[in-house]
């Protein structure tokens, strides 16, 4: 069923429509949500409200093939939205900084931590278009890649080469990093 069809079974409250929908495009939203990483419970949040104003507004979606665009920047109003409203950071954590978990953490779950914030730092560092591209491509599962280039207004065809170079910037990023980390010891 093309998207056309689903969204006009949807708008007649097809369940099996809105779950076909939500189905493929649930990665894509997700991954917006989690782009600005918003704790788990503001990001559910967004997720809901950008499903809602598709249900508040299905009747208007006028070019269907479209979607992917509309729900990509729906997503992002909606987590804007939530910063501005809880006045805080995009960039916040579940966790306040300072926490201490008083039960000791297995080496490698140390490990992993630094990796995972080192990795994040690194990509706070690329530009923009770099950073939506990554974060729209990490969804589990990957979104298809004209999925990838509504949401984003890319061509199909530059997504491979455009990802190539944001992936070698971080690469090069991450190891000027490490350089620096290794001097400073």
């Amino acid at each position: 069923m093309d998207i056309g069809s689903m969204l006009t079974a949807a708008a007649a409250d097809d369940q099996a429509a809105w779950n076909a929908l939500v189905a493929r495009f649930e990665s894509l939203v997700w991954s917006i949500a989690r782009g600005y990483r918003l704790s788990g419970a503001d990001a559910d949040d967004a997720v809901q409200m950008t499903w809602l104003r598709l249900v508040e507004n299905i009747d208007r979606i006028a070019e269907p093939d479209r979607l992917a665009a509309w729900l990509a920047t729906t997503a992002k109003r909606e987590c804007l939205q939530l910063i501005r409203k809880t006045s805080r950071a995009p960039l916040t954590t579940d966790l306040p900084p300072d926490h201490q978990d008083p039960a000791p953490l297995p080496d490698h779950a140390l490990l992993r931590q630094e990796h995972d914030a080192a990795l994040w730092a690194a990509v706070a560092e690329l530009g923009e278009r770099c950073r939506q591209l990554l974060r729209v491509l990490m969804a589990v599962p990957p979104p298809a890649y004209a999925e990838v280039a509504a949401a984003l207004d890319m061509r199909i065809g530059s997504i491979g080469p455009t990802r190539r170079r944001c992936l070698e910037q971080l690469r090069t990023i991450a190891e000027d990093d490490a350089l620096l980390r290794e001097r400073g010891r």
